[in-house]
């Protein structure tokens, strides 16, 4: 672990880390088990992850926790994820006190049952003076319907004489995004083999790095995540740039 960690730069850390948490069903399955027993696991995996983010000195780390197409599950596994979901809540709020973590979510809220918004918005306020690291979870998510969102946010501004659209800029854009306290991320990461974004973050994730890992959620480990740091510190970050107008910049 010591000489995994001595080959991480960390004066090249990436400031925020999203993850599409994919693979607990399939996990609980190939042991015989409900897939229940998977997220269980997975929120597990969830507290060694944001522990080890924390500890490397990376302040935002962004979960994909139920998408708005996840409503279409069996209701005995939904509603088995709301209860875990409120459990957690509750069991996890001292430790993310005193890891100084501040919770954040993101998502169509107003879809998610009474019990969990009522933890959240506790679990959020009490929350609210941390400063080691920002856990966003995303909620009844859909990358689509934030757009939407945006969208008409910003066509009430222009109808209202608030806002014109030549005016309308990319950082008038992020203004009205669910993320707007939040940089974009550097690395996106999708666990248990499937390499899609499925509609996450589709506007913020334009220039992050992408790792799709064959390890189910529940077995993916700091190891793992420090694998993909280091090979993210490997690769050379463009944005639409030559190497030689990368090279010049850092002289």
């Amino acid at each position: 672990m010591n000489e995994r960690l001595n080959t991480i730069d960390t004066s090249r850390l990436p400031q925020h880390i999203a993850v599409i948490m994919d693979g607990n069903g399939r996990w609980a399955k190939q042991r015989g088990l409900d897939r229940t027993f998977g997220h269980k696991e997975g929120a597990n995996t969830v507290r060694r992850i944001l522990r080890e983010c924390g500890r490397l000195g990376i302040p935002y780390l962004t979960l994909y926790a139920f998408s708005t197409e996840n409503w279409n599950r069996p209701k005995a596994e939904v509603d088995a994820l709301m209860s875990l979901l409120v459990s957690a809540l509750h069991d996890e709020l001292p430790q993310l006190m005193e890891n100084q973590v501040r919770l954040n979510v993101i998502g169509n809220l107003e879809d998610l049952p009474l019990p969990c918004r009522q933890g959240l918005d506790d679990a959020i306020r009490q929350t609210s003076a941390n400063t080691r690291i920002t856990l966003t979870l995303a909620l009844s998510y859909s990358g689509r319907s934030e757009l939407k969102n945006c969208m008409k946010k910003i066509a009430e501004k222009i109808e209202n004489q608030e806002l014109s659209s030549k005016e309308i800029s990319d950082e008038i854009i992020l203004q009205n995004l669910y993320t707007h306290a939040l940089p974009d991320p550097d690395i996106l990461i999708r666990t248990g083999g499937e390499q899609r974004v499925s509609n996450f973050l589709l506007w913020q994730i334009a220039y992050a790095e992408l790792f799709f890992s064959p390890i189910l959620w529940p077995d993916f480990s700091e190891e793992h995540l420090r694998d993909i740091i280091i090979q993210y510190q490997s690769r050379e970050r463009r944005f639409g740039k030559t190497s030689e107008q990368i090279n010049a910049s850092k002289q």
